[in-house]
């Protein structure tokens, strides 16, 4: 493209775009966005001498048979997980769930069983709606027996269900209506 004078210079040779960065500038950006982000989570930058005593200090005030030194052991690395994780109170109630005719009796465990266990309510299935309105009215003595086994409060809840009746609805959609007719002559 030539100008209108002659000269035969292209206008963009002469006055290069504005918002251009070469690539120094983009890292010194960038670096300066990850440093802000190292800050804001509580990162600080020392010195390479610094860090060298720090290391060293704390090389020379370490003691044998101190905290830390020995190894773990292994069931005490499992609590510590359990813990961190959040596992513990899940994986007592599954050993009590696990255990559950030895911790409600023979004859509840033969009419009842533990279907699952959300935030301290235990939910339970009665064999019959005889046995689900009995375990409503013991539902408390339940309660206290398997706390007792944890040791501490875990169950603040038992919810009872009863058995699961049959059902004449066909598929995700219903009518609502009478029901079903003619179903029996």
């Amino acid at each position: 493209m030539n100008d209108e004078d002659g000269t035969g210079a292209d206008e963009t040779e002469q006055n290069p775009p504005a918002t251009r960065k070469d690539g120094a500038d983009l890292a010194r950006e960038a670096m300066a966005r990850a440093r802000a982000s190292a800050r804001e989570r509580g990162a600080y930058r020392t010195s390479p001498k610094a860090a060298r005593v720090k290391r060293e200090t704390k090389r020379r005030e370490s003691q044998p048979f101190q905290g830390g030194r020995d190894p773990l052991a292994m069931s005490d690395a499992v609590d510590t997980l359990m813990r961190r994780m959040g596992w513990t109170e899940q994986l007592e109630v599954s050993g009590v769930t696990g255990r559950w005719r030895e911790v409600v009796g023979d004859q509840i465990a033969d009419h009842c069983e533990p279907l699952g266990f959300d935030e301290g309510i235990l939910t339970v299935k009665a064999s019959s709606t005889a046995w689900a309105t009995q375990l409503t009215i013991m539902s408390g003595q339940i309660r206290h027996r398997i706390n007792e086994e944890f040791g501490r409060d875990i169950v603040r809840e038992i919810k009872v269900a009863g058995p699961t009746t049959r059902s004449w609805t066909k598929g995700p959609r219903t009518v609502k209506g009478r029901g079903p007719r003619d179903t029996y002559g």
